[in-house]
């Protein structure tokens, strides 16, 4: 039962808007899929073929209902080489090996890696993303006719007014319809879909790579491989953190990465090349009404039924009904808040965004952008919990004896400042160091415990260490040169 109402709720909840919103996905991923078709050195039908197979199969198989799925320019730019110097074949092999590969990663749950992917580096993503979303659009804004400039504004007009006045169909979708059949019945002179490619005529077909089964063939696209599958993890994983965001409902990461290994596994076997999940489509849907698998599926379903069966149609679509929707998708896309919030929030957090933004869209590699931001947010935190360390000292005895009590973490960033700390001058004939609420991490914190022990010893004193909790404990007694059996033996006792 409880099976039955998920399904119902994942592909039946609103089938009329995830219709809709579909439809509209559909049209926006034509001209994405013959431009990045072209960025990598192939025939336009295989990026057309790629985002159908994708969109269909990641309707079932994916873990993130409303996203979309197809082929993508931040895959598209790791296969030019391999294209280039080895032909369309090597590239369905290369897809087909990336799709196992997402897929071992699903099953080993490396999407738990998420987790080191702090908030400030998810907004520099998105805000990256909505950047080079617009900037993808410039080519068909500069050098224009006036005329290019009108339509764009008008469509901006429909996809922003209409709402106000009625929500029953997404404006997108009537901005592309209108701009289409004003161009065509006025006989408008402007570039057009049909002006991006040749689009296919007939269905794709089953096919294996024609590639020698070897080692050597290996060798070739494992490299290539391996990236496709670490940045289409990466991106497909953010993308529907957003949408969860956006939608405020959960999904399973796991299954999502499984589920983008099914999906390319796919698509190497009918002909197109591999790709992921797209955050401007992905909002398109979820802005369009769409929130369920049906959504998906109809975006696979109509881009292919489109292409194939309509495609004099399709062709006659003004490319500037497809920059506006895409213009008010880098508008949607981009977080406004965090310009503003710049000011207030921790100086870490205001270093960590823009540096994602920066390097990804000069590079226009997410999975660069996104590795600056970890790291700076690594190196900001280590930073952070290395001032969070206090030693605090007493006498005892009359003097004769005297305890630091040591709080905090102590690490590879912190084991100077726990050096610093003691002072060896005031030694006295029995030193005692609690450690009850500090914690030993790594072999630099152990090494820096063994310095303080032989300095205190260098000047006469009896050292005694008490209060490891176990773990650190483990760490000194197999890591530390320095006798410190008390700190075992005394484990007992706090």
């Amino acid at each position: 039962m409880n099976t039955l109402h998920r399904l119902r709720r994942e592909w039946l909840a609103q089938p009329r808007a995830d219709l809709l919103a579909g439809v509209v996905v559909a049209l926006a991923l034509i001209p994405e899929a013959i431009a990045f078709s072209i960025i990598a050195g192939v025939d336009p039908k295989v990026g057309l073929y790629a985002s159908f197979c994708i969109a269909v199969v990641i309707a079932f198989a994916g873990g993130r209902p409303g996203m979309i799925s197809a082929a993508t320019g931040a895959m598209a730019l790791v296969m030019v080489d391999l294209v280039r110097d080895h032909g369309l074949q090597y590239l369905l092999a290369a897809t087909l090996l990336t799709g196992l590969l997402q897929i071992v990663a699903g099953a080993l749950k490396l999407a738990q890696l998420m987790r080191f992917v702090s908030r400030s580096v998810i907004t520099g993503f998105v805000n990256a993303l909505a950047i080079l979303i617009f900037m993808a659009q410039l080519p068909e804004l500069i050098g224009v006719p006036s005329t290019v400039y009108l339509l764009v504004a008008i469509g901006l007009g429909i996809i922003y007014g209409l709402p106000l006045l009625t929500r029953a169909v997404p404006s997108p979708l009537v901005c592309i319809v209108l701009l289409t059949a004003a161009t065509v019945l006025i006989g408008v002179d402007v570039r057009t879909v049909g002006d991006m490619g040749e689009l296919p005529d007939a269905l794709p077909s089953f096919l294996l790579p024609d590639v020698p089964l070897n080692l050597e063939t290996l060798w070739i696209i494992l490299p290539v491989s391996l990236t496709l599958a670490v940045v289409g993890l990466l991106e497909s994983l953010l993308t529907a953190q957003i949408v969860d965001d956006l939608t405020d409902t959960p999904s399973n990461k796991h299954r999502e990465s499984v589920g983008q290994g099914v999906a390319n596994i796919a698509t190497g076997f009918f002909g197109g090349m591999a790709g992921c999940a797209m955050i401007g489509q992905s909002v398109i849907n979820v802005k369009s009404g769409g929130r369920g698998r049906l959504s998906t599926l109809t975006a696979g379903v109509v881009l292919l039924l489109m292409v194939v069966f309509a495609s004099d149609w399709v062709s006659r679509i003004p490319m500037a009904a497809l920059v506006a929707v895409m213009i008010m998708v880098s508008i949607g896309t981009f977080n406004w808040g965090s310009i503003r919030d710049m000011g207030s929030h921790p100086k870490s957090s205001s270093t960590v965004m823009p540096a994602t933004v920066l390097v990804t869209v000069f590079t226009h590699d997410l999975a660069k952008g996104v590795l600056t931001g970890v790291l700076l947010s690594a190196l900001f935190f280590a930073r952070r919990v290395a001032q969070v360390l206090s030693v605090e000292s007493r006498a005892l005895d009359g003097g004769r004896s005297r305890e630091y009590t040591v709080a905090g973490q102590v690490f590879f960033a912190s084991a100077d400042s726990f050096i610093a700390r003691f002072d060896f001058k005031e030694a006295a004939d029995r030193v005692i160091i609690d450690l009850t609420r500090a914690h030993f991490w790594d072999l630099t914190a152990v090494g820096a415990l063994d310095k303080v022990v032989i300095k205190f010893r260098r000047e006469g004193s009896e050292v005694e260490i008490v209060g490891l909790n176990e773990a650190s404990a483990t760490l000194v007694g197999r890591l530390g040169v320095q006798d410190k059996s008390d700190a075992v033996d005394t484990l007992s006792k706090h």
